[in-house]
């Protein structure tokens, strides 16, 4: 580390001369530590997907949650330090029953969105606090259309027609950037999601702890049974020795 910049990254409250708050930095950087996470928008619907990376046998796949329900047309996947997104995750579902509550209804995605970001927001602008070290990829839809969202440590609101969060986002996105297509069904978005996830593995596909979960126009967010995550795993391994 540069002894410049030493001066300015011990709290979060001080830019430096360029303009850069480094504990944001390095938020961001622990995201791209984490596992890679998957949203694509499909014509009626999103699918989320995400490589667990379970390190070692002894541990059950099923303890390991990546993808949540936040509401029922509302779910999200993550990407980071685990607690801190485990504790995003408690804060949007508290937002959203309380507009339930309220007003009788279901929140808007975007307005979700809105209020996680903005509580991350203030988590880079006052003294004594750190940054969220962790990125959600939101998947929802509502009667204003479909949605696919991720906010970053700093609290930056993007939507996305196909997005990758965690490591290999790079490599990801440019499979995306060639091959994705508005037109796609929910089988072409997980087949084509499963291929950036190969792209980045060390691992043989069929190896990996894969989790998905998904919403179409009608439905609620689901979160698939592992028999049927392995159903798409051996079609896409088929299609990949055709290829």
């Amino acid at each position: 580390m540069q002894p410049a910049q030493m001066a300015y990254d011990r709290a979060i409250t001080v830019f430096s001369p360029d303009g850069r708050l480094f504990q944001v930095e390095y938020a961001r950087a622990a995201v791209k530590r984490g596992t890679t996470t998957i949203g694509i928008k499909f014509k009626d619907g999103v699918v989320l997907i995400v490589d667990k990376r379970i390190k070692s046998r002894l541990i059950e796949p099923e303890s390991m949650e990546k993808i949540f329900v936040i509401d029922e047309h509302i779910g999200c996947a993550t990407s980071g330090l685990v607690g801190d997104a485990r504790a995003l995750v408690d804060y949007a579902r508290l937002i959203a029953q309380i507009e339930r509550v309220t007003y009788g209804e279901r929140i808007l995605v975007e307005q979700l969105v809105k209020r996680i970001s903005d509580y991350k927001q203030q988590y880079t602008q006052y003294g004594g606090v750190r940054p969220f070290g962790a990125s959600l990829l939101i998947a929802g839809i509502d009667e204003k259309g479909i949605y696919l969202m991720e906010t970053d440590p700093s609290g930056t609101i993007m939507g996305y027609k196909a997005d990758c969060i965690g490591g290999g986002r790079e490599t990801v996105m440019e499979i995306f950037e060639k091959e994705y297509r508005e037109d796609m069904d929910m089988e072409e978005a997980i087949l084509l999601g499963l291929k950036g996830i190969d792209a980045v593995s060390d691992e043989k596909i069929e190896n990996l702890n894969i989790e998905i979960g998904y919403i179409k126009k009608g439905g609620t967010f689901t979160i698939m049974e592992n028999g049927e995550v392995r159903k798409y795993i051996e079609k896409y391994v088929e299609m990949k020795g055709e290829a």
